[in-house]
């Protein structure tokens, strides 16, 4: 991974930001020591999360044929929003 100053880094922003679309990895640096690093964003794999919301698909079919809808998932005083958010961190 090569490594780069911080004021190279901002001046040639646009021309780094394509390599890296290409799939190099840089190692901003500050005075010698290493601060950043600008690598290209994992991708999404789009089969995997395809593939969960069809599991969540089935799974509400499966609960609605036994006739039990998010309403009785919910316990007294709990919304559908709380039951989106459980065991988020803010």
């Amino acid at each position: 991974m090569r490594e780069i100053g911080a004021y190279e880094a901002k001046t040639h922003l646009p021309k780094l930001l394509e390599r890296v679309e290409k799939g190099e990895r840089f190692i901003i640096t500050r005075h010698g020591r290493p601060v950043a690093e600008l690598a290209p964003v994992g991708k999404r794999d789009g089969d995997s999360i395809r593939r969960a919301i069809g599991d969540l698909r089935s799974f509400r079919d499966e609960l609605a044929r036994r006739g039990v809808g998010v309403r009785d998932l919910l316990r007294k005083g709990e919304t559908v929003r709380d039951l989106a958010h459980k065991g988020h961190r803010y």
